[in-house]
């Protein structure tokens, strides 16, 4: 006789078994997106939520930090109002997806020529192969149990050539309030030498111990330039969980910006496919962390075809006791020669208490390559703090400067001005609310 030596269910394991039992069939699509929610699921049964054992969790344990699983939002009129707004300045067209659905009535689709965008509700039931062609959920629970749950979410699909004169941004909201748990996908497909602005945004109700589980799909064909910036302002009791998966063809361009403030826990990864020669990815993040919130950045980069570059920047501020954490990863196949990859990730610590991590790694089987990585650590250089002071700058405002012009160096590595104004106002708020409290 073979004991079982899987751990016991937890209560959230329990709950979310529960809810996806009891909600199976009112999912939207058919027999064959079931057959994929069921295996799904079943792969979340057979291990559980993450946890440190787990090497691409080691600084998140989400089997401890998730006591409980909040419901599934319910299908009802979610209106997404203008206070939840946290780009305002930035002209732009919105798709509105409240409580994990897509709300076409609420949406602002004008100067998108070249684009559409369809409920993926729709998409799951009249074309599933679409959704879900990039990853093997298999190989991550999030993704996975984002498979099982998703309530709905968006699919665009941008024409060959288009040159929409609007970024469109994706306005993912959780609205009510009772703790609710939201999960969507968003997937995205652009055709042959198109470009496009794209601009991702979640938020909710201050105080609301919501759950996020999201997860967005890139496909890029041949001599497609993408400009995406990814904004997480959750409420500081929420939890949020967010994957991104893209496959970069010949020539394609990526620029990628995460600016993250707030959630209780927030984690993002990403696994990109760099698979065309000449490709150009770029990712950057601006994390922002104070009392006892934790976030945690996973990146892996894989280079499969030779003359690819790559560059990662991500830059965090952590204050008070909270903590951080980023794992990234270059990886370059063997036919991936004269790959050019460089990853930096950079922490400041503005207290005593504040904790970050770092573990960037490089997996290289090609010999003529040009790959490297680096990790910093510290408190604010003393010798800049005296200089500002010396001109006759106040501790506090030459300390808010220094931070501001670390954060925004991972924001103008998106390379759109208009975007990286409009997030930059982001760092001013949170820099405003820590000298109020200050």
């Amino acid at each position: 006789m073979t004991a079982d030596t899987r751990p016991r269910r937890t209560e959230a394991e329990e709950e979310i078994a529960s809810a996806y039992v009891a909600s199976r069939k009112r999912f939207p699509g058919d027999g064959r997106v079931r057959a994929a929610r069921d295996a799904a699921f079943s792969h979340f049964e057979h291990a559980g939520l993450p946890n440190r054992r787990v090497e691409a969790w080691k600084y998140t344990d989400l089997r401890a930090q998730m006591r409980s699983f909040a419901p599934l939002a319910p299908d009802t009129e979610s209106h997404v109002g203008t206070a939840s707004d946290p780009i305002g300045a930035l002209d732009r067209a919105r798709a509105i997806i409240a409580n994990g659905r897509y709300r076409p009535e609420q949406s602002d689709l004008a100067g998108l020529d070249g684009v559409t965008v369809e409920a993926l509700s729709d998409v799951l039931a009249s074309a599933p192969e679409r959704v879900g062609r990039l990853f093997d959920d298999g190989d991550d629970v999030v993704m996975a149990l984002n498979t099982a749950l998703m309530l709905g979410g968006v699919v665009v699909t941008v024409a060959p050539d288009a040159r929409p004169s609007r970024p469109l941004e994706l306005v993912y909201r959780t609205i009510g309030d009772t703790p609710i748990t939201v999960a969507s996908r968003a997937v995205v497909s652009v055709g042959a030498n198109a470009s496009v602005r794209m601009v991702e945004s979640h938020a909710g109700p201050d105080g609301l111990a919501y759950q996020v589980n999201t997860l967005t799909e890139l496909d890029m064909d041949h001599g497609a330039r993408v400009a995406w910036a990814r904004v997480q302002v959750e409420s500081e009791a929420a939890q949020h969980l967010g994957s991104f998966v893209a496959r970069m063809g010949r020539d394609t361009t990526l620029n990628h910006l995460s600016v993250n403030r707030g959630a209780a826990l927030a984690r993002w990864q990403a696994a990109v496919h760099v698979g065309g020669s000449g490709a150009s990815a770029g990712f950057s993040a601006a994390t922002m962390l104070s009392e006892t919130e934790h976030s945690d950045n996973s990146l892996v980069v894989r280079h499969t075809a030779p003359h690819s570059v790559s560059n990662e920047l991500f830059k965090n501020v952590v204050d008070d006791q909270a903590t951080g954490a980023f794992q990234g990863m270059i990886a370059v196949d063997q036919e991936a020669q004269k790959t050019d990859a460089k990853m930096m990730t950079q922490a400041l610590l503005l207290s005593n208490e504040a904790q970050f991590a770092s573990k960037p790694e490089l997996e290289i089987f090609a010999d003529d390559v040009r790959c490297g990585h680096g990790a910093t650590a510290g408190e604010i250089d003393p010798s800049m703090l005296f200089y500002l002071m010396s001109r006759g700058l106040p501790p506090a405002e030459a300390e808010r400067l220094l931070i501001e012009a670390f954060l925004d160096d991972a924001i103008d590595a998106l390379g759109d001005d208009a975007i990286g104004d409009a997030l930059k106002g982001i760092v001013a708020g949170w820099l405003a609310r820590r000298g109020a409290v200050a």
